[in-house]
C-alpha cells in the first residue's frame, strides 16, 4: 500500500521539479527481498499515477531499480575502503557489548586499527570523523548539527560484500543527479551519516528538506496498524485523485491566503518546500471529506455520472444488472451530486429506484411510522391514484392530505418517504417519486400499509 505520507512527499518533490524545470526521479529502493514484489511495485507505480506523477510528463523520471545498480554500490564500497574512510570489521554484536558494556551504545571503533582485508562474514564500516560535527543545511528545519563523536562506524557493507541501503542510496543520488531530497523527518537521524557518505565519495550533499510527521486526531503518528493510511483505500472509497492532491499539499504547509480549494497546478506555483511548518500535521478525516464533497459538486454532468460508475454495479450496486436504468440515474445524478461527499455514497441515495422492494432500515422505520401514519398512508394512496404524475403534483397532493391530518408538509413526508424509499433522509421526495412511477410508488404505499396492519 502507498502511504499517505509518501503520496504528499512525492507531491512536494513533484511540485519543485515541475515550478523549476526539474525531475522528478522515482527509485524502487528492491534491496531488501523481503519487502520486494512485483505487485507492490505496480503498486506504488499506480499510486503516483493516480495523483497525477506519470511518465506522461516530461518532469518525470523513471522508475529506476536500486537493484540494477548493485555493481555501482560495491565499486563505491571499494573506493571508500581504497581510500583509507572505511575498514573491515569482524566484531560480533555480542561482542561489542561485552566491550562497552551496554545495548545502547554504539559500535566502539574496535577494528579501526587492526587493518583486517576482505574475508565472508567481515563487515565493511565507514571511518566517521573523530572531530567537529555535521551540520545538515535543511529547508524547513534550519541548521541542526551532529556532533561526529556521537555518530558511530556505521556499516556500508555486510559481511556478505553487499553494501547497505545507506550507502546504495547514496550512490543511486549521485548517479541519478539528485540534488534535492524532500522526504519525512523519520530520516533526518540518517542524514549526517549520508552527508557523510557523499562528502567522502568526493561530491557535494544535496539540499535537504525533511516534511513534519502526519498524526491522528489523537495526534499519534499515522500507522498502517491503526489507522487508514493507504491512498489507494482513499480512492477506492470514493474520494477524487484532485481532492486528495489538494488536501495532502495542504498538510503542513498553506499557499498564505485564506484559499484552500485550488488545483494542483496553482498549488504548485504557489508552493515553498522553505514555507513547510516543521510541526506534525493533523491528517482531518471530516476535512478531508468536506474538501472531496466540493470536488464533486464542482465536476460536470457527465463526469459525475462516470465518477460513479464504479459504485452503480457488482460488487458495490445490491441490485441484479438489469435492473439498473442510465436513462433514469443520468436524470436523478443532479439531484444525488449535491448530496454525497465520498462517491461510495451514491449507491445507497439511489438504490430504491433500481431494487423491487426499497432496503428496509429499521430504524427508519421506527422513527417515521409513528401513530397515524397508517391512515396517512391510505390516503395519500388513494389519491395519488388519480393525480398526475409530476413531482409539482405529487407535492400538491401531500400538503392537501397533510394539511387535513394536521400535519405540515415536513411530517408529512417522513412515512411516505420511508415507505417509498427506505429511509428517512435522501434525495428529494417528490422528483424520487416522479422516477419512481406511480404503479411502484402505490404498491410500496400499499406494502407499507399492509406492514402497519399487521403489527397493530
Amino acid at each position: 500500500m502507498f502511504h499517505v505520507g509518501g503520496a504528499r512527499s512525492a507531491l512536494y518533490n513533484w511540485a519543485v521539479a515541475r515550478q523549476s524545470g526539474g525531475t522528478f526521479v522515482l527509485r524502487i529502493e528492491d534491496t531488501d527481498a523481503a519487502r520486494n514484489k512485483p505487485e507492490w511495485i505496480d503498486g506504488i507505480v499506480n499510486a503516483l499515477s493516480a495523483i497525477g506523477i506519470n511518465e506522461s510528463d516530461p518532469a518525470f523520471e523513471g522508475p529506476y531499480f536500486q537493484s540494477h545498480n548493485a555493481d555501482r554500490h560495491r565499486e563505491a564500497a571499494g573506493q571508500l575502503h581504497a581510500a583509507g574512510k572505511a575498514y573491515f570489521c569482524d566484531c560480533t554484536r555480542e561482542q561489542v557489548q561485552e566491550r562497552t558494556g551496554s545495548q545502547q551504545l554504539g559500535y566502539d571503533g574496535f577494528c579501526r586499527e587492526r587493518g583486517l582485508g576482505w574475508e565472508a562474514g567481515r563487515a565493511m564500516r565507514f571511518r566517521t570523523p573523530d572531530e567537529g560535527e555535521t551540520v545538515v543545511v535543511d529547508l524547513i528545519r534550519g541548521e541542526p548539527a551532529f556532533p561526529n563523536s556521537a555518530i558511530e562506524d556505521f556499516v556500508i557493507a555486510r559481511g556478505d560484500g553487499t553494501p547497505v541501503f545507506l550507502l546504495a542510496n547514496v550512490v543511486d543520488d549521485l548517479d541519478e543527479g539528485v540534488t534535492q531530497v524532500i522526504r519525512g523527518e523519520e530520516h533526518l537521524s540518517n542524514t549526517p551519516k549520508q552527508q557523510l557518505l557523499w562528502e567522502a565519495l568526493g561530491a557535494q550533499p544535496p539540499v535537504w528538506a525533511h516534511l513534519p510527521v502526519i498524526v491522528n486526531e489523537k495526534r499519534q503518528k499515522l500507522s498502517k496498524r491503526r489507522d487508514k493510511v493507504a491512498l489507494e483505500d482513499y480512492l477506492a472509497e470514493g474520494f477524487l485523485p484532485e481532492a486528495m492532491v489538494n488536501y495532502l499539499m495542504l498538510l503542513g504547509w498553506a499557499p498564505g491566503d485564506d484559499r484552500e480549494i485550488l488545483p494542483f497546478e496553482e498549488l504548485q506555483q504557489l508552493f515553498r518546500v522553505e514555507n513547510v511548518n516543521s510541526s506534525s500535521a493533523f491528517f482531518d478525516i471530516k476535512k478531508l471529506t468536506a474538501f472531496n464533497g466540493d470536488y464533486i459538486r464542482a465536476l460536470g454532468a457527465e463526469r459525475f455520472i462516470a465518477a460513479c460508475a464504479p459504485w452503480l454495479a457488482a460488487p458495490h450496486a445490491p441490485w441484479q444488472p438489469e435492473a439498473f436504468d442510465a436513462a433514469v440515474f443520468e436524470k436523478v445524478a443532479p439531484l444525488a451530486q449535491t448530496r454525497i461527499a465520498v462517491l461510495s455514497e451514491i449507491t445507497a441515495q439511489v438504490d430504491f429506484l433500481f431494487l423491487d422492494e426499497p432496503v428496509a432500515d429499521e430504524a427508519s422505520w421506527t422513527k417515521a411510522m409513528k401513530t397515524g401514519a397508517a391512515e396517512l398512508l391510505r390516503d395519500v394512496r388513494s389519491e395519488l391514484a388519480s393525480a398526475a404524475w409530476t413531482a409539482e403534483d405529487l407535492k400538491t397532493v401531500l400538503e392537501k392530505v397533510g394539511a387535513e391530518h394536521g400535519l405540515k408538509l415536513g411530517k408529512a413526508q417522513a412515512p411516505i418517504r420511508v415507505a417509498v424509499t427506505g429511509r428517512t433522509v435522501g434525495l428529494p421526495l417528490f422528483e424520487s417519486m416522479e422516477l419512481l412511477g406511480r404503479d411502484r410508488v402505490l404498491a410500496r404505499l400499499d406494502a407499507a400499509a399492509e406492514r402497519l396492519a399487521v403489527a397493530a
